[in-house]
């Protein structure tokens, strides 16, 4: 009978602990060579621990939410096929405590003394009897109740006892009931449906969740944010991006974020301390010649941020084709280590639930990020040919950036964002050499 224990390995360079995200065994369960044991994370990725031996598991390391240092153990398999169900520890333990403390039968001695029966204390009288209901009123309760079959009916789907209801006259009315709704609610009366306090429920944050709050919190501590928004007028981008789409054949379909970034990446070289990482420690600001672009991803375990490689070197058919395999990979987990790392500027976008502006969170160590929010249709004026003004119905939307004031001052940020919006506003310009 031999035990195996499965120690955590070095899951990645300087990965000192990683975090249990999910068990797929239990204690006295079997596990066969290969199979999953865990889930764990790092602050790069998930990643899931398969067995290295058949066999019963007898221990775990922790719970989910706990670290577990690398090389530390993980789990303890019994690896004898034939090992029979063992009683656990406190088991064991309870058991050995009851023979130590337990004297056997024949040992046992009854001790016989004579002690008189307690006297039972007389029960309590009631404070007060209640008084018989007066025959009056005994008849008033038995009187049946008379309504018509559409009142029972709608009392009947609001809940409501129609004995309780006072009628005006002989029979109860619509009226009558909804006197008595209007008194009800008052009181604290609630319909069927109406919804209702639920119990509070306590949610441990571990895994992605964890992360997130760790690095969103390190972001706002260490990062003096401040946020610039514009207006852009897209109507002519979005006309263009109408007319790629209905001619695109096999091509992946445009959105809007593939032209946003390919003018991104044609106006980060005027403007190259946007596209930056600041190290704290070193107190040294990398100017970084590619974008890799962040694409910040909601996904079901929380917003993950794949990285667009040399985003400046593809084109919008490219960009569309990188940005769905991206987010699928994020959405199903199945992303690596190396697509979620080296980003030196992200975008993020709500898509249709952009709202009017957002305030994004810098994604540190970047030193900015880029959040284009909802399109809207409104009426806007116009210089027409004779000088005059003219209303036309323009698509707009606003661009917001969130900076880190440390290295990039606020004129910067404008300029880079008018430069940006003169690209968005004349989208030829996107494709001109």
């Amino acid at each position: 009978m031999a035990r195996y224990s499965f120690r955590l390995p070095d899951i990645g360079e300087g990965i000192a602990e990683a975090e249990i995200v999910a068990w797929h065994v239990k204690v006295g369960e079997r596990v066969e060579e290969d199979a999953q044991l865990a889930d764990m994370m790092t602050d790069k990725a998930t990643v899931e621990m398969e067995s290295p031996v058949s066999g019963v598991v007898v221990e775990i390391a922790g719970e989910v939410g706990d670290l577990i240092s690398i090389g530390s153990t993980l789990a303890v398999i019994e690896t004898d096929e034939e090992v029979a169900e063992e009683e656990t520890p406190a088991e064991e333990a309870a058991e050995e405590e009851i023979e130590a403390g337990t004297p056997g039968a024949e040992e046992a001695t009854p001790v016989k003394a004579e002690v008189a029966a307690p006297t039972p204390a007389p029960a309590p009288a009631p404070a007060s009897a209640p008084e018989p209901a007066p025959a009056s009123a005994k008849a008033e309760a038995d009187r049946p109740v008379l309504a018509s079959p559409a009142v029972r009916a709608r009392a009947k789907d609001l809940g409501v006892d129609l004995a309780q209801v006072q009628a005006e006259g002989d029979r109860i009315r619509h009226a009558d009931l909804d006197a008595y709704l209007r008194y009800s609610a008052g009181q604290g009366y609630l319909a069927p449906g109406t919804p209702r306090a639920r119990a509070d429920e306590p949610v441990k944050v571990i895994g992605m969740r964890r992360k997130i709050a760790e690095n969103m919190a390190a972001s706002k501590r260490a990062i003096p944010h401040f946020t610039y928004v514009e207006e852009m007028d897209v109507t002519a981008l979005e006309a263009m991006r109408a007319d790629l789409n209905a001619n695109r054949g096999q091509r992946p379909k445009l959105t809007m974020l593939p032209f946003l970034i390919v003018a991104i990446c044609r106006t980060i070289p005027d403007f190259p301390m946007i596209n930056a990482r600041y190290d704290d420690e070193g107190g040294v600001v990398t100017r970084h010649g590619a974008v890799h672009l962040g694409m910040a991803t909601q996904t079901d375990a929380g917003l993950m941020v794949p990285v667009i490689r040399d985003a400046q070197d593809k084109n919008v058919w490219q960009l569309a084709a990188e940005i769905t395999r991206l987010a699928e990979a994020a959405r199903t987990g199945k992303a690596r280590v190396e697509e979620l790392t080296g980003g030196t500027l992200t975008i993020t976008s709500l898509g249709p639930l952009g709202g009017i502006a957002t305030t994004p969170v810098i994604n540190r160590p970047e030193v900015a990020i880029i959040g284009p929010n909802k399109i809207v249709e409104r009426p806007v004026f116009a210089k027409n040919a004779l000088g005059g003004d003219d209303i036309r119905r323009a698509k707009l939307m606003n661009l917001s950036i969130s900076c880190d004031h440390r290295v990039v001052d606020g004129w910067d940020a404008a300029s880079f964002v008018q430069a940006l919006k003169k690209l968005v506003e004349t989208p030829v310009l996107l494709f001109a050499d």
